[in-house]
């Protein structure tokens, strides 16, 4: 007779309740991760499932921070999340759905456990205010949390293999992930979290008390110029390597057509990086993402 593996273990769930967990992540992507939720569709339709999982977990994560009040019970509940991965956790973690969702799709699709609990350890960041000490661990953070995601999503629309293309996805996630940052600069001075790094800020004679207290003058507008150009050095990496990204996979890369375009928002005139709410038109994002998908046929 077979051996349960713990990987069975940890995905089994009532057959008729997964679909239900699946569209609730699907939803969740779609409300909150818009930009991946339109990449998505351009996925195999049976593969789309595993992929709102992925993006609904990690919203998951990124979210633990608003629903607490000081940082230890934010780990506390990051510390659910590792467990649950590696079959430890106490209670039942079908009753989550996202959860629920999470484990069926890592089963299904033989995801690596190491990059998911590494994307959690990241965001242990998220729940303090100690500022982001250097461009290196920028990055660092950066490819732990968006590159990953890139990375399981290639997985996922491989069908469990192993797709080639780490060192793009390692790039996109970057370029992808310090526009985000520069997009919710706002939100993220204001509940006192500094993104931008320690070394970049002191070139430009810049401390995380200006930026916290809505100061800083030219200093920030300085700074988040040369972390534009720091995305874009990662995006030119990006396309050099199309050529190592399998057209089967390239969903998973598509939110990266919106960097550029987001950053040219930044160097309209009148930019103001606490107030200016950096976005495009629905139809907009959705025109750029048909276009790279077309052009990656």
């Amino acid at each position: 007779m077979p051996q349960t593996t713990e990987t069975d273990r940890r995905s089994e769930t009532t057959p008729s309740a997964l679909p239900q967990a699946y569209a609730h992540c699907a939803a969740l992507v779609r409300q909150h991760d818009h930009d991946r939720y339109i990449a998505c569709l351009y996925a195999p339709e049976s593969q789309r499932p595993a992929l709102f999982a992925l993006y609904a977990f990690s919203h998951e994560i990124a979210r633990v921070r608003g629903l607490v009040s000081e940082p230890l019970p934010g780990e506390v509940r990051l510390q659910w999340w590792r467990d649950l991965l590696e079959g430890e956790a106490n209670g039942d973690g079908q009753a989550h759905p996202v959860a629920a969702a999470l484990l069926d799709a890592v089963a299904r699709y033989r995801l690596p456990i190491a990059p998911l609990t590494g994307l959690i350890e990241a965001r242990v960041f998220d729940l303090y205010d100690d500022p982001m000490p250097s461009l290196r661990d920028l990055e660092g953070y950066a490819g732990e949390t968006s590159s990953a995601l890139i990375r399981l999503a290639s997985i996922i629309l491989a069908n469990g293999r192993d797709p080639g293309g780490a060192a793009a996805a390692g790039y996109a996630g970057v370029a992808y992930a310090l526009t985000g940052l520069m997009r919710a600069f706002p939100w993220h001075a204001a509940e006192g979290q500094v993104y931008l790094p320690a070394d970049i800020l002191g070139r430009n004679g810049v401390t995380r008390d200006d930026i916290v207290r809505g100061r800083g003058g030219p200093g920030v507008m300085y700074s988040l110029k040369e972390l534009r150009e720091i995305a874009r050095a990662h995006l030119k990496k990006l396309r050099d390597l199309r050529g190592t990204v399998p057209s089967a996979v390239m969903p998973a890369f598509l939110p990266s057509a919106l960097v550029e375009p987001y950053l040219k928002r930044m160097e309209r005139g009148g930019y103001d990086p606490y107030r200016t709410i950096i976005t495009l038109p629905a139809w907009q994002r959705q025109w750029l993402i048909w276009r790279a998908a077309r052009a990656a046929r």
